[in-house]
């Protein structure tokens, strides 16, 4: 669990109270000012209204700058970003044809495979003339290449599973198969973290949705044994069936799951283990294969695999892996395998390739070398942060590393002045995070270098020194200095 500081947690509230009073007032002067204007409604009910739009309005428009910037380049290390402006308060962005260079501290791309690569690229581009960009049809339909195929079991090989199923969309992947594992009768236990997409594929299945502590078997255990023991609202009959969900690395926290307690507590009450590595599939582990491979957790005891093609293979897409009947039944069932597009051949190609450098079947050592390099890119990164007297959370290998900035007015301000210094970094708040825990989120990439993460430390720390958000005393986290590589060679 985050501690907030005291102090941080009232300014916090006392900003965002402002934000809303503010906001309250101006709209009770619009409504006036309507009042006295025809509308343009034609008796219709505003298509956008309640708190979502006041929140737009009122308080994103104010910072829309900092979100959505485009780029005019691959995401590598360093990529391009297009200059706007505005001339309506940020209401509305207008692109420029200025670019400025910046180190990229956002992208997904966890080992580099976003941009051009010596092995991947020459065969995705002749997949492209081969196959064409699109197939242009579902799997069930025309859509299916001998590509797909092979992915589907270069996959399975990967991951260490039977089957798998491949999909075009990885926030669908979550969405569209969730509805079709478990529905009406049956029992969904979720962590109190997960990402939206499953979140939104539990509520589409009609299951009971339960919700655990982040991160916490214990609690887990909690909530399975009590329900258990109730059984089905009203009718108190046992559950048709129960499905645990939970991250491989959690998107926006950066932290690991504690996978051998949560498939113990599993085992003990037979709920089945949905794991979603979106972010630790080909980022985490010796070879590469996720956090069952960096836990020792045998992927046999995870019932269903989710995991992206985003964020480690420079591609899209999403897959499934588990049993030969579990893929099977999805092939029959799941609205994004029968009428969904299928994931384009050139995407695929771009897979299998970045799989087979992860490999070492490319017959280089390449594979090796970017694993090796991601983990001590991302150990040394939150080492220095911490060092710093940044608030830092997460776990060591995981390349996705937050810093807490907490007060609304810190998340402009700290987005602009990085990018003044050539810079490029994520903003999450509200409400892709609770609204007193807004942070910078910083993805590591294999393919920075010592020069690369030196220069994002040296902007970071003058950032941070500029609007105080060093909020921990610098190296007084011994437990965290202990861990992990102090430099890089």
């Amino acid at each position: 669990m985050i501690k907030i500081p005291y102090f941080s947690a009232l300014s916090t509230y006392f900003s965002f109270g402002l934000l809303f009073v503010f906001g309250h007032v101006r709209d009770f002067f619009r409504k006036i000012f309507d009042f006295f204007h025809s509308s343009n409604l034609q008796g219709y009910a505003p298509i956008c209204s309640g708190q979502e739009d006041f929140y737009v309005r009122r308080l994103y428009h104010r910072i829309q700058d900092c979100f959505g910037r485009p780029i005019s380049s691959a995401p590598d290390v360093w990529f391009d970003i297009v200059h706007r402006y505005s001339n309506d308060n940020n209401k509305t962005m207008k692109r420029t044809s200025k670019v400025t260079r910046c180190l990229n501290l956002g992208s997904y791309n966890y080992l580099g495979f976003a941009a051009a690569d010596e092995y991947c690229t020459p065969r995705v581009i002749e997949t492209l003339n081969r196959f064409s960009p699109s197939t242009c049809s579902p799997r069930v339909d025309g859509g299916t290449t001998t590509l797909h195929k092979e992915l589907e079991e270069s996959v399975a090989n990967f991951v260490g599973k039977p089957a798998a199923i491949v999909f075009g969309m990885g926030y669908a992947t979550n969405a569209a198969t969730l509805p079709v594992l478990i529905g009406k009768g049956g029992l969904i236990v979720s962590d109190s973290l997960n990402h939206s997409s499953i979140i939104n594929g539990a509520r589409g299945s009609g299951a009971t949705i339960r919700v655990f502590q982040h991160n916490t078997p214990s609690h887990l255990e909690e909530v399975l044994r009590q329900h258990i023991a109730e059984g089905q609202p009203r009718t108190h009959r046992p559950w048709k069936k129960i499905v645990v969900l939970v991250e491989g690395i959690y998107s926006m926290e950066g932290e690991l799951c504690k996978l051998p307690e949560i498939v113990a507590v599993c085992k003990k009450y037979k709920a089945y283990v949905y794991l979603d590595e979106a972010h630790s599939i080909g980022a985490v582990g010796q070879t590469g294969k996720g956090v069952c491979e960096l836990l020792g957790v045998d992927t046999a005891d995870v019932d269903v695999m989710m995991g992206t093609f985003t964020k480690s293979f420079g591609s899209c897409g999403g897959y499934i892996a588990g049993s030969k009947e579990l893929i099977q039944y999805l092939q029959y069932t799941s609205p994004a395998h029968l009428y969904a597009t299928s994931i384009s051949p050139p995407a695929a190609q771009q897979i299998i390739s970045s799989i087979r450098v992860i490999l070492g079947e490319d017959g280089s050592g390449r594979g090796a070398e970017k694993l090796a390099r991601i983990r001590e890119n991302s150990n040394f990164f939150r080492s220095e942060l911490q060092k710093m007297g940044f608030e830092v959370i997460g776990d060591y290998d995981s390349p996705v590393i937050s810093i807490m900035l907490y007060n609304p007015a810190k998340i402009p301000a700290f987005s602009r002045e990085c990018l003044k210094q050539n810079v490029a970094v994520v903003m999450s708040a509200f409400p892709a995070v609770p609204l007193l825990l807004s942070r910078a989120r910083i993805c590591i990439s294999a393919c920075h270098t010592k020069e690369d993460l030196l220069k994002a430390l040296e902007v970071i720390s003058q950032v941070g020194d500029l609007i105080g958000i060093k909020y921990s005393l610098a190296g007084s986290n011994k437990q965290h200095q202990e861990q992990g590589p102090k430099k890089l060679e």
